[in-house]
């Protein structure tokens, strides 16, 4: 039997367990944040800390700027750097009774990129070679945060796992950037020049609970009962803990000896349950909070399929939560709202499995600041993550360019229901954001929609007070779309894609962005 230093780290781990990479005490350290080849967040005041001996003075050097600090009897210090416009290829120093330079810092704008598998699919994973070939992208760069949970909220990230730490993207090193992130920040960097730097932050197959800030749970009395389970179990596993690490001294004492008489090693002690809830912001969110950033870029809700309506609380909770912490009030916060998957059915009433969710998505833009990135058209039936990031990552890219980078032409997203009237046997729809107008649309490969001229839109439904979903007949009459069926002679309600997979929805505005989708009744 063999007891590997990895073995006892995942162990330790799966304590929740936070620890510190030791240094002797007199070396300057710093966070993994800080490194060669890093972004600072132009035009807000740059902090810079970390870790000494206590009551040692450090110096911090950026261009013509210093700033010093005492170290607390923590060792603990920080300093704050005023805020630049740009820079590229600076150096800044840190000297204690050590010195480290990090070299090659540009000043520009960083987007967290987090969520699930969708957000960390890498550009490799999507094929497309030609582009990783291309990506001679000096001014964008990204640091992969490795996965952690914890049961309390760490100080410093672990450092990354065979990437380095800061890397500057070129076509060795870009086939490893999350591919939503890259294709939006391609877009940026292409249209203004902005260095672009993204926190690659995120973990497939997970949930949204665990992403959440304990402020944002505690802010919301609709997610009182999430919030009380998250308590309970924190002060459980609190309880817990000390007895575990006994038990696990005892065990590697035991495990040890029967290493050294070759013998089989003991049975491992029950592990104490771990907290859910909050435990991914505590472990990979929390140590960013006091890095300063442009915005977020979030891509998840599969693992949440089921929530339907309640999911709008939880992204409440979660953008609200992630504000309060960063304290750099509502910051810009782009979602993807899910693609299409899976096998399409034929049935008009829909709302079946991801349908609902999507409306909760939909419904989220009413959070300050927030925009919705549609990809209803380019998902995969047979593939839950679906290839096609360069037409999403524009899309994400539009929103940040019509909102934060002055090119206020842009549409940032496809027609969104705003309000219907009953017209006799007709729906007359309304929507915000037509661009230069609706259209039929048809998609191909990785670019916008065109117009298909002979095209009839499809995948509308509708219904009477007292009747069944059908199909309907759905015509653009200017900025308006009325629907009408002959089955149905008084008309309450219309849903629009409203299904898993709703294969043939083609609502476009002409810039050739698709429609959400949506339903005007709340059943």
């Amino acid at each position: 039997m063999v007891i590997t230093m990895m073995r006892i780290a995942r162990i330790l781990g799966s304590l929740g367990l936070c620890l510190a990479f030791g240094c002797a005490w007199g070396d300057v350290r710093l966070p993994n944040l800080f490194g060669d080849n890093m972004v600072l967040q132009r035009d807000r005041p740059i902090p810079v800390w970390g870790w000494a001996t206590p009551g040692e003075e450090v110096t911090v050097q950026l261009g013509a700027v210093i700033a010093k600090a005492v170290t607390n009897a923590n060792g603990e210090w920080l300093v704050q750097l005023p805020a630049r416009k740009d820079g590229d290829g600076l150096e800044m120093s840190i000297a204690g009774k050590n010195t480290l330079t990090l070299r090659g810092v540009v000043v520009g704008d960083i987007w967290v990129c987090s969520g699930q598998s969708n957000m960390e699919m890498n550009v490799g994973e999507t094929g497309a070679t030609a582009d990783i070939e291309a990506a001679n992208y000096p001014r964008i760069r990204r640091l992969k945060i490795d996965h952690l949970k914890a049961a309390v909220s760490a100080h410093d990230i672990p450092r990354t796992i065979g990437t380095g730490f800061w890397q500057v993207c070129s076509p060795k090193s870009a086939g490893y950037f999350t591919a939503a992130g890259f294709y939006f920040a391609r877009e940026i960097v292409n249209q203004t020049g902005v260095p672009i730097g993204l926190f690659d932050v995120n973990w497939g197959s997970t949930q949204i609970e665990p992403w959440i800030a304990p402020i944002g749970l505690a802010a919301l009395p609709e997610l009182a009962t999430l919030n009380a389970t998250q308590q309970k179990e924190l002060a459980d596993y609190t309880k817990q803990t000390p007895v575990q690490l006994a038990k696990m001294d005892t065990w590697l004492a035991d495990a040890r000896k029967a290493y050294a008489e070759s013998r089989p090693a003991p049975p491992l002690p029950e592990m104490p349950k771990f907290p859910y809830a909050c435990s991914l912001y505590r472990g990979m969110i929390a140590p960013l909070v006091r890095f300063p950033i442009k915005g977020v870029l979030w891509y998840q809700g599969e693992a949440n399929g089921d929530d339907g309506d309640s999911y709008y609380y939880k992204m409440r909770a979660l953008v609200g939560g992630w504000r309060m912490a960063w304290n750099q009030g509502d910051f810009p916060f782009y979602y993807v709202q899910l693609a299409n998957w899976m096998p399409a059915t034929d049935d008009p009433a829909g709302g079946d499995y991801w349908a609902k969710i999507r409306c909760a998505q939909a419904k989220a833009l009413s959070i300050a600041n927030t925009g919705m990135a549609s990809a209803i058209d380019i998902g995969d039936a047979q593939n839950i993550h679906p290839k096609d990031k360069q037409e999403l990552g524009k899309r994400l890219a539009r929103w940040a360019l019509a909102r934060d980078y002055g090119k206020t032409k842009v549409i940032p997203c496809g027609p969104i229901f705003r309000e219907m009237k009953i017209e006799g046997h007709a729906i007359r729809l309304y929507f915000d954001h037509l661009g230069s107008g609706l259209m039929v649309g048809k998609k191909t490969d990785h670019h916008p929609a065109v117009e298909d001229k002979t095209g009839k839109l499809a995948r509308f439904a509708i219904i009477s007070a007292y009747g069944n979903w059908v199909w309907a007949n759905a015509v653009i009459e200017g900025d308006t779309v009325v629907v009408s069926s002959d089955k149905v002679p008084n008309p309450v309600a219309v849903r629009y894609a409203y299904s898993m997979n709703p294969a043939g929805a083609n609502l476009y505005n002409r810039e050739g962005l698709p429609a959400s989708p949506f339903r005007t009744d709340n059943w």
